[in-house]
């Protein structure tokens, strides 16, 4: 059988200068179009059909043939049909054509198969490559606009809607002619959406940019009472920022997946590292990320040797696989000599319901008070506060107080919802909201301090582990009260009648250097050092 794919790549794209050898993905945009000929189960012969210099070179290097097209066959008013049935050589018994457009990149060689597959298993004169996009539509008829549908209904509901694609037309040999390509018998092949990207603006240029440089991305991340689940609340809101949809991996035996909360990601359970690194192996992610502690050499060596070619990074690491990582992100942690190292407050990224909150204004007198200490409260400050605050001394005041999804004994600290002064949150899916009606906050020092900062909230910070005492950021200098590591309830009790009996221009000063700090761009900055890896 004999199969000629005729790629057609003239000089004189005027929407974009040079196209068809423009740099996407690193290679010229024809180079695509070639490879796939090349690649392919089936074609048998190549042509690029061109008047073009800079395009002959290109398949000349590429071992392919060339039909150099005259004059006549390159004006804008000259259809393909013309130029593909100039470029066939008669003389050889072809079975089909196919045209294949440097202007679809994307075309994936699989897919390619799958269709000249389809052809030849049925009686098909022409098989034209077309996406299903099902759309409310409207068209005109007699001067008016009328619709293209009977009944309104959700895109997912409504009948097939194919548009042809300039990735592939596979015709019969017997059909080909200067006039069309099209056969009696026609249909369709479906395609997936991304690889039928046609280039025609520079809008359509960047799509098909992102789509040729596809990240492959994989979070590891664990979280639990021990250590506590910030570690899962980044790695939900670093998995936003990317243009694809990351494999989120977590150790079943270190990680419930209920803290993960309701996300949509896609949360894939793993029973140890070994596990991890068989996938890994097989799908050879281009992008990987640890949120997961301190890193040692061996896991670091053990991750490159089956992603030789990823971007490693990692997040809250002071182990000594950062060595090993191409980047680490340090946000909570002090700084460090490590080049590849990026510590402080610019790199903390925020939850995004935070963004559209304004800081608290700073009232007269302290009425309500916030009390949270993340997902996990390993040393119980929560239980320890809300046995303070049900005396007869604290009933003026009005104490707002959150549980996160690792705490262990919920059940028990509801029952504090009793008391008309006391309301007690689980699980809140909007922080903020309940943050911003405070005055003042008790709170540990890591992911809830920098949500405080962002508002403005005067706080009482307090560690809950030793790897707490060195995040840095929530400390006096930067407008916190720092009250140490498991303090007596004595000494948290005396802060916090303290802070219930401050002026409003101490509040205000607290206030004031909390909001110093730019907290807002975080995500911007980090994801600025990744893409630039």
């Amino acid at each position: 059988m004999r199969i000629l794919a005729v790629i057609p790549a003239r000089a004189g794209s005027k929407g974009i200068p040079n196209k068809n050898i423009r740099i996407v993905g690193g290679h010229p945009l024809i180079y695509y179009a070639i490879r796939n000929a090349k690649e392919s189960r089936y074609i048998t012969d190549i042509i690029v059909s061109t008047d073009s210099p800079n395009v002959g070179l290109i398949a000349q290097q590429m071992s392919v043939n060339i039909r150099w097209r005259e004059d006549k066959l390159c004006g804008d008013d000259v259809t393909l049909d013309a130029v593909i049935y100039d470029a066939i050589p008669h003389h050889v018994a072809w079975d089909y054509i196919i045209t294949l457009q440097p202007t679809s990149p994307t075309l994936d060689v699989k897919t390619l198969d799958k269709a000249i597959d389809y052809i030849l298993e049925h009686d098909i004169d022409t098989l034209i490559s077309a996406i299903n996009l099902p759309h409310l539509s409207w068209r005109t008829e007699n001067g008016k606009k009328v619709p293209n549908y009977k009944k309104r209904l959700n895109r997912q509901y409504l009948p097939a809607n194919y548009v042809e694609t300039g990735a592939f037309l596979i015709s019969r040999y017997s059909v080909v002619t200067p006039d069309s390509r099209i056969g009696n018998i026609v249909d369709i092949f479906e395609m997936p959406e991304d690889e039928a990207q046609d280039v025609d603006t520079f809008d359509d240029l960047r799509n098909v940019a992102a789509i040729l440089n596809h990240e492959k991305v994989a979070i590891y991340v664990n979280g639990n009472n021990k250590r506590g689940i910030g570690h899962i609340y980044r790695a939900l809101e670093v998995a936003d920022e990317f243009y694809v949809r990351p494999d989120i991996f977590y150790d079943s035996n270190q990680t419930d997946a209920k803290v993960f909360g309701s996300t949509t990601h896609n949360l894939l359970p793993v029973n140890g590292i070994a596990e991890l690194f068989d996938i890994c192996r097989k799908e050879n992610y281009t992008i990987f990320i640890n949120d997961i502690l301190g890193t040692s050499i061996d896991y670091m060596i053990g991750l490159r040797t089956v992603l030789p070619n990823a971007k490693i990074i990692n997040f809250e690491d002071e182990g000594e696989g950062i060595l090993k990582a191409d980047l680490v992100i340090n946000a909570l942690l002090s700084q460090s000599n490590v080049p590849q190292v990026f510590s402080g407050e610019k790199y903390y990224i925020s939850n995004k319901v935070f963004m559209f909150y304004s800081p608290i204004k700073i009232k007269d007198k302290v009425t309500k008070i916030f009390i949270g200490f993340g997902g996990a409260d390993p040393q119980n400050y929560t239980d320890r506060i809300l046995n303070m605050i049900v005396k007869p001394e604290y009933n003026t005041y009005q104490f707002v107080v959150t549980l996160g999804r690792a705490k262990h004994n919920v059940d028990e600290l509801m029952e504090y919802n009793q008391f008309k002064n006391i309301r007690v949150f689980f699980d809140v899916p909007n922080m903020p909201e309940l943050m911003s009606e405070c005055d003042i906050a008790l709170s540990s020092r890591g992911r809830t301090a920098y949500e405080l900062a962002m508002l403005g909230i005067p706080t009482i910070a307090l560690s809950q582990n030793e790897r707490e005492r060195n995040h840095g950021f929530a400390c006096n200098e930067n407008g916190f009260t720092y009250i140490g590591l498991n303090p007596t309830d004595e000494v948290i009790e005396n802060n916090l009648k303290m802070y219930l009996s401050l002026s409003k221009k101490s509040r205000q000063y607290f206030h004031d250097k909390l909001l110093s700090h730019d907290l807002r761009n975080g995500r911007k900055n980090v994801m600025n050092l990744i893409n630039n890896l």
